[in-house]
């Protein structure tokens, strides 16, 4: 049986969806102003095994995942101007193009590191109706209030505020910013906008629709929670998102949501931990905020970074460096040598393929799985068993092994000769002459590995 750590309970649970064997899952997608990097791409893949695992648990899975291409204005704090609007004005560009942009690229930068793309991709632009029905039901529940700036959720209407975060309400007050706009008739500071009027200091705000009360732009935390509804219902089972979104965004989720419903919104929240580099939070001003293009450009497989971010758990902080990524290379290029040799498919290892399933359905346990495909690999069960159940196991991991499962490598004519050439040499004692063949080789696209049987050639 799947377990899952619910951020909810504090505990890992049993899985047990609202509608077996349906899976309703949403995921908080990106805002496209700027460029997605790594740190991005590790909370993507995450939700991607998340829900590979649901799939071969035997789960039919409806997947929504949003983007944001308007209103990221956490409150009326974040000095009138959200982050698509901030974009446009550093670029030069309309706020259209820049969320044009941004998306092709983070849709570019997922599929390098093998995602499945979501059932249903909602944008925010293309669900305005449905945040105002949304806001409709809050003002009938007596949720909202209205100021001159803004329409308002009410938190001291909604008792069970704080139950995601376990958060005071007094911690979250020391931690608002005073020092930009703030709209001095909002009741309570932790209040937060649903729309936004286009008055006032959001007065040049580009985009901008009609509503019942006036024309404006949505607040940032009312999108999700109306197009998650519109796709899910009322409940659904998994919402997924970064750990910086538990004290706000998704706690304003949760409110919105039930206050209009009266129903319990998600039933387990599946949050991911940050991705560090060099032991630090990535940042542009210490130049080590990093992107999938970049790593290629220095020579790195996309998948490289897939197969670095299985070897922590989903849980813990991740620390990136270059270190690692080349040890991650290292393993994934081994494995891939190793698996070309063998034979194809039949019958499975079926004591490996059941550990493997028990790490990943133990609140998708990746570091174990990845030790129990590697004891398989390096087992004396016939070569093609183990090609059936690595395939299996890549069903969760998404390498693409199937791609070099018993392909063996062509090597050209010239490049034998010159390792044969170079195993004389080595054999004779000429180390010189050897290390210049095996550069001559490396031109030539090929790496070798001496081994206790020889030679063994690999593709670079």
């Amino acid at each position: 049986m799947l377990k899952l750590y619910n951020t909810l309970s504090r505990k890992i649970e049993d899985f047990a969806p609202l509608n077996p064997p349906h899976v309703g899952m949403y995921s908080c997608g990106p805002t496209v102003y700027d460029y997605t990097h790594i740190g991005h791409l590790r909370k993507y893949v995450g939700d991607d095994i998340l829900r590979r695992i649901l799939e071969v648990n035997g789960y039919e899975i409806k997947h929504v995942m949003n983007i944001t291409d308007v209103g990221h204005l956490v409150s009326d704090e974040d000095a009138g101007e959200d982050k698509m609007e901030k974009g446009a004005r550093e670029s030069g560009r309309s706020v259209w193009e820049v969320a044009k942009f941004y998306e092709d690229y983070f849709w570019k930068s997922v599929e390098t590191v093998n995602t499945k793309r979501p059932n249903v991709v909602a944008k925010a632009t293309e669900h305005i109706k449905e945040q105002i029905k949304l806001i409709h039901r809050l003002e009938k529940n007596g949720f909202i209030y209205i100021t001159e700036h803004a329409i308002y959720f009410d938190i001291s209407k909604f008792s069970d505020y704080i139950k995601l975060s376990g958060q005071k309400l007094e911690e979250k007050e020391a931690g608002t910013r005073a020092d930009v706009f703030i709209d001095k008739q909002k009741k309570n500071s932790q209040d937060f906008a649903l729309w936004f009027f286009t008055v006032g200091h959001f007065k040049d705000h580009t985009m901008r629709w009609p509503s019942p009360w006036g024309e404006g732009f949505p607040g940032w935390h009312i999108e999700c929670s109306a197009m998650s509804m519109e796709y899910l219902g009322d409940s659904f089972d998994i919402h997924t998102g970064g750990i910086d979104h538990i004290p706000v965004h998704h706690t304003n989720e949760i409110a919105q949501a039930e206050a209009a419903s009266g129903k319990q919104f998600v039933k387990y929240w599946v949050h991911h931990n940050f991705l560090i580099v060099d032991s630090e939070k990535m940042s542009k001003s210490k130049k080590n905020f990093y992107r999938a293009e970049e790593l290629q450009g220095k020579g790195f497989d996309p998948l490289a970074l897939r197969y670095l971010f299985l070897t922590t758990h989903y849980r813990d902080k991740l620390n990136f460096t270059w270190e690692s990524l080349v040890a991650a290379q290292n393993a994934l290029n081994n494995l891939r040598e190793t698996i070309r040799e063998w034979e194809q498919p039949k019958i499975g290892c079926a004591e490996f393929e059941q550990k493997f399933m028990n790490a990943v359905n133990n609140d998708l346990n990746t570091p174990q799985a990845l030790a129990v495909m590697w004891d398989m690999v390096k087992s004396n069960n016939p070569s093609s068993a183990k090609a059936k159940s690595i395939l299996e196991m890549d069903k969760v991991l998404g390498l693409k092994l199937d791609e070099c499962l018993g392909k063996k490598i062509e090597v050209p004519e010239e490049v034998q000769k010159l390792v044969a050439h170079r195993e004389n040499a080595r054999k004779s004692g000429d180390f010189k002459k050897s290390d210049d063949l095996r550069h001559k080789i490396k031109k030539l696209g090929f790496e070798i590995e001496d081994t206790s049987t020889g030679p063994r050639i690999k593709k670079i």
